[in-house]
């Protein structure tokens, strides 16, 4: 029988180069700024609707997970961030005590073409403007 190790494996070197070359924030705020830092008709954990969350401009996003995916057609990428919001003082820097908002989880297809994302967030958080929350 073949024994088969995939840590030493050409394919997670390649993965660890990638991530480790990735902009977390870049590729957040790209996406924030398709969606003009908002999300409409997003569910909460208590089933809860919102229609309309939307994050301040001086989010950050740190990576603090991804994944790999293979279907029998597809392979992609899932990549998980952690959102931070922190107030902004006069002279429009951010402060220290950066707060999380919420998790955005976004999957790309071997191309890193956008295919996804799953949002869970903070509703409670004062960082965020909620519109028409609904039960």
């Amino acid at each position: 029988m073949t024994r088969l190790e995939l840590k030493n494996h050409q394919v997670w070197q390649d993965l660890t180069e990638i991530l480790e070359n990735i902009n977390a924030n870049i590729l957040v705020k790209e996406h924030l700024e398709k969606c003009d830092y908002k999300v409409c008709g997003y569910w909460d954990e208590q089933d809860e609707y919102y229609e309309t969350i939307t994050f301040p401009r001086s989010l950050k996003a740190e990576l603090i997970g991804s994944s790999i995916g293979v279907t029998n057609k597809e392979r992609f990428l899932k990549l998980k961030f952690i959102l931070l919001a922190a107030a902004v003082d006069a002279t429009q820097a951010l402060s220290d005590n950066a707060q999380k908002v919420g998790e955005l989880i976004l999957v790309y297809d071997e191309n890193l073409e956008f295919i996804d994302e799953n949002w869970l967030l903070d509703v409670d958080s004062p960082m965020l403007e909620i519109k028409g929350a609904h039960t």
